[in-house]
């Protein structure tokens, strides 16, 4: 019980602000070789027909006041150009909503053959994020009565925008982006007494580099490694490596390590030519994943494609 009572402190003060944060991250997925377009803006359109996929991540299951993440990204090419155009929003949650926000944006793209088979795309987006920092709320719980005297923050909107480069063929992709550019400052003090103390919630820009690409085995397994890199200033580089087989096209299976923080579990299923779902599973290797209250951390993932039954794509789309 003291561990499920001390999370929402953990989160709150390493995660977001006490006394300075100088790092604040974006929130991490398992599953971001089918959720591209919340980390780089290029990616739209690329799949060549409209595509909406939805995921939702619940970290620390277990753990009162874990990090919860939602996305929705809705993207397609422009019909007879080499643009393409797409919607994306993340909300993010820590502490029950004591820590929220909600990023939107509008991304277009633009795409050029470099090859016979290899495309080039620059992506563009823009937006901003909603805050909400509800210390009234954290200040009801036991334990906090006192930890932090200071205004609430409702609705504060940041503009923000952000730049991406994704290069594929069939069977390799490799994208550089940046999502949010803008390091906006949200507060700096708690008061104006000499004993106040100075609060620091500044978003960082965050640098990803993904890459992945499908081996055949034989003519019904493929092998899909992928990798994703997020640096951002002043918090440990983050280092993903997923290995997953295809078989038959249809039905995914395959591990994942997150450099010094979890392994993972991973499986999908292609239901039909518009339907996809995944699920992962995290467990931490920190002293937090050992924890008897932490039960992992889940993902599930959605993607609906407008594919009609009589279209077939010149190849499957792979990532």
């Amino acid at each position: 019980m003291i561990i499920k009572k001390s999370l929402l402190a953990f989160l709150f003060l390493l995660l977001i602000f006490w006394e300075t944060v100088n790092a604040q991250q974006d929130a991490q997925y398992t599953q971001y070789m089918f959720n591209t377009m919340s980390v780089n803006p290029a990616y739209a359109g690329s799949r060549g027909q409209l595509s909406v996929a939805a995921l939702y991540r619940s970290q620390w299951v277990g753990l009162e006041g874990g990090p919860v993440t939602q996305t929705l990204n809705l993207h397609s090419p422009i019909r007879n150009s080499k643009l393409g155009y797409g919607i994306s929003v993340i909300n993010d949650k820590i502490g029950d909503g004591v820590v929220q926000e909600t990023y939107f944006d509008g991304v277009i793209s633009y795409t050029v053959d470099v090859s016979l088979d290899g495309k080039l795309s620059f992506g563009l987006k823009a937006g901003g994020n909603i805050l909400n920092l509800d210390f009234a709320g954290l200040r009801q719980r036991d334990g906090f009565e006192e930890a932090v005297n200071t205004d609430d923050i409702q609705n504060k909107f940041s503009p923000n925008f952000g730049l991406g480069v994704y290069y594929h063929t069939n069977r390799f992709y490799a994208g550089l982006s940046a999502p949010n550019l803008l390091e906006t400052e949200f507060f700096d003090r708690s008061g104006n007494d000499a004993n106040s103390i100075d609060f620091l919630a500044k978003e960082r820009i965050n640098f990803y580099l993904i890459t992945g690409y499908v081996f055949d085995l034989n003519n019904d397994f493929k092998f899909k490694p992928a990798l994703l890199t997020k640096v951002v200033g002043g918090a440990p580089l983050q280092i993903d490596f997923s290995a997953n087989f295809l078989f038959n096209d249809r039905f995914h299976l395959g591990a994942a390590y997150r450099w010094d923080a979890a392994v993972s579990g991973l499986v999908g299923f292609q239901i039909s030519d518009q339907f996809m779902i995944g699920l992962a599973y995290d467990r931490e290797t920190t002293e937090l994943g050992g924890t008897q209250f932490n039960d992992g951390s889940f993902e599930f993932f959605l993607r609906f494609e407008l594919v009609k039954s009589f279209q077939k794509l010149v190849s499957p789309r792979f990532f």
